[in-house]
């Protein structure tokens, strides 16, 4: 996904309509206000991002103070969409597979700093690192793993093996990173987590997550499984107003729960009643507190990034939402699915918001924000200031800014290139140009004008102030939003040994897609600049473009926020001909 059009498409649909403004002032105990407040916000945003339907709620310790829903569940049958609907929830699901593994560690089964071959004896996968401790399941939960974001081979498909194959699947695969080094997100650590659980429970995953989890906390609608459930409270998921049909997964443990908000009331219930729902003892009260505990102080290049076993963690609050202590939080997106869920530990406050629209990626983050917000003004009298717009000039830089500044760097989003345009700097980013401009906090803004001439208010991304920064060597390029900062990139030069890949440049087809639901259209492997990219043309989304770094004559990584790690692309024979290989998916040139 290009990040950053997308950013601008949403500043420019803004100044269309104006969203409904935050209440004067609440009173105490006043949830009414919250309530009409989130109201009208879902209602402008439903209708302002195609949303077909959307449940909210919001829960105050062992109270559910609101829950409802809008829209549709199943628009063709004339369902609304209830506090009951039912949603894939995404990675939210990860949160339960991360409290089992707590379960079992209470019970003596698990010890989650041991090696992860103790629970899973044959597991391996290659690693380009030397001297890397072990992977162990606390690494797992927190994302510190280093292994590969996905298996994309059969992630979703028809018909999805057992998630248990992946021990076998990955062993010819590397790590990304080297364990401990940087918060990287990966849906197949969390899915080997599962292998864990059964393995150490003796018993299949989802009915381990029945039995231990959802039916003691009352969450009787919810369910494990690789798709929707057959319940009449299944939602109909949606591409935009199109009903869709939603892809099967095989990573049931990272995103395979189905739930309601009315059930996941439930489980915020229990996290504020210190473990316990319904009369029992889910999880111990001291376990509750390490899992929100943040597990990654220490790792210099997470910056203020925070995580505990599997809450992501904000100490300083969002700048959205500041002063009520700790956020923690979990998000998930399936193929037409997306939720967020927020609580606010020391005040007992919690919301959750599903929807069953793949439009709703930012709204359902903003939506559940802005009632938490407002919901901890009614609960505790704290009120959100309006944010402090930070001032820019167009006092040019230093040429000491320009040295420091200026270069290629490799991101999330791929490459970004910093550079001298007249008297100032400029950034090149997913497509985009931007100017560089100084904030009156010394750090340089983005600016952006189209064509040129228009200049448009870019929100939240106008805001993030952007810094350089050294650590161990590496010269990184930083973001901070408030008072949170966190890595974008690192400064890269293009590699000498081009000459490695040069006769693999071209485009590229599927050989073993097979019952796999299509997520790309065309691969192709382009020189640019002195650097090889891996092109790719999604089919629901624009093309991107992802540097690759060889290491061997038949090896390369694609370069994520750090040039010195990222996941394997492969080049192997296969029936008497050159394939590339990566995730599982192998392509052949296409002969022009």
């Amino acid at each position: 996904m290009k990040l950053l059009p997308a950013l601008l498409a949403a500043a420019l649909l803004s100044a269309c309509a104006s969203a409904p403004p935050r209440p004067a002032s609440i009173a105490r105990g006043d949830y009414a206000a919250t309530k009409e407040y989130a109201s009208k916000l879902i209602q402008y945003a439903m209708k302002k991002n195609s949303i077909e339907g959307l449940s909210i709620a919001l829960v105050d310790d062992q109270r559910v103070v609101w829950a409802e829903g809008f829209g549709f569940a199943d628009e063709e049958k004339n369902i609304p969409a209830t506090a009951d609907t039912l949603y894939r929830v995404g990675s939210i699901s990860k949160l339960f597979t991360d409290t089992a593994a707590m379960q079992l560690a209470e019970q003596g089964k698990l010890d989650i700093d041991q090696p992860l071959q103790k629970y899973i004896p044959n597991f391996a996968i290659k690693s380009r690192f030397a001297d890397t401790p072990a992977i162990t399941p606390r690494q797992l939960m927190t994302h510190h793993s280093g292994l590969p974001r996905d298996r994309l081979k059969g992630f979703m498909t028809a018909n999805p093996a057992p998630f248990a194959t992946l021990v076998d699947d990955i062993r010819d695969d590397y790590t990304a990173y080297p364990p401990g080094l940087i918060a990287s997100y990966s849906n197949l650590g969390i899915s080997l987590l599962g292998v864990v659980i059964q393995n150490q429970s003796g018993m299949p995953f989802a009915d381990y997550m029945q039995q231990s989890l959802l039916v003691p906390m009352g969450m009787t609608n919810s369910s494990f499984d690789t798709g929707l459930s057959s319940s009449p409270l299944m939602a109909q998921g949606y591409q935009g107003r199109k009903a869709a049909v939603e892809p099967r997964l095989r990573d049931v443990p990272a995103g395979g729960l189905n739930s309601s908000v009315n059930d996941m009331s439930r489980f915020m219930s229990m996290v504020f009643a210190g473990g316990t729902a319904g009369g029992h003892q889910i999880i111990q009260e001291k376990t509750l507190h390490e899992m929100l505990r943040p597990q990654n102080s220490a790792v210099a290049l997470d910056f203020d990034t925070r995580v505990g076993l599997g809450w992501w963690l904000d100490a300083k609050g969002k700048p959205q939402l500041r002063n009520g202590g700790t956020v923690a939080a979990h998000n998930g997106a399936t193929f037409s699915f997306h939720s967020q869920l927020y609580i606010l530990p020391e005040h007992k406050l919690g919301v959750v918001v599903l929807s069953n629209s793949s439009t709703a990626g930012g709204a359902v983050e903003h939506i559940a924000i802005e009632t938490l917000a407002s919901a901890l003004e009614a609960k505790s009298g704290i009120r959100q200031s309006e944010p402090v717009k930070i001032q820019t000039d167009k006092k040019p830089p230093t040429p000491e800014e320009v040295r420091e500044f200026i270069g290629d760097y490799t991101t999330m989003i791929g490459m970004a290139q910093i550079s001298a345009c007249g008297d100032g700097l400029c950034a090149h980013a997913a497509d985009t140009k931007f100017d560089l401009v100084h904030g009156n906090d010394g750090m340089f803004r983005l600016n952006y004008s189209l064509l040129g001439l228009i200049p448009i208010d870019l929100g939240i991304l106008g805001q993030v102030g952007l810094s350089r920064r050294t650590v161990d060597g590496r010269e990184l390029l930083v973001a901070r939003v408030g008072e949170q900062e966190a890595l974008v990139g690192q400064r890269i030069a293009p590699p000498a040994n081009l000459e490695l890949w040069r006769r693999y440049l071209g485009e590229y087809e599927f050989t073993n897609l097979g019952a796999d639901h299509k997520f790309i259209d065309r691969v192709k492997l382009v020189e640019e600049r002195g650097y090889l990219f891996v092109e790719v043309a999604a089919t629901d989304a624009p093309t991107a473009k992802a540097p690759l770094k060889p290491v061997s004559a038949s090896e390369g990584i694609l370069l994520g926020s750090l040039s010195d790690g990222g996941e394997t692309v492969r080049v192997v024979q296969q029936d008497g001909e050159e394939r590339m290989v990566f995730g599982g998916y192998q392509f052949k040139k296409i002969a022009r």
